[in-house]
């Protein structure tokens, strides 16, 4: 998995909508995505323009988990 970001808001919105059904993938607020290497090259030939900010870190590809810990009831 690559961390990638796109230029600006409207073609992280096109880029999501070409990825979604095709590939998995995670993207957060700071414009930043998680998708499979093998989107890269699907993304260029579409024309949507990106840049790779690097591989992602093992805390990137785990998925968020609820803290397991119980509340007090009272």
């Amino acid at each position: 998995m690559v961390v990638i970001k796109f230029p600006n808001k409207e073609t992280e919105r096109q880029a999501i909508g070409y990825l979604a059904g095709r590939y998995s993938f995670k993207s957060w607020d700071n414009g930043e995505s998680l998708v499979p290497e093998a989107a890269l090259p699907s993304l260029a030939v579409e024309g949507i323009p990106f840049s790779v900010e690097g591989p992602a870190s093992y805390e990137r590809n785990l998925p968020a988990f609820r803290d397991p810990s119980a509340s007090a009831v009272q």
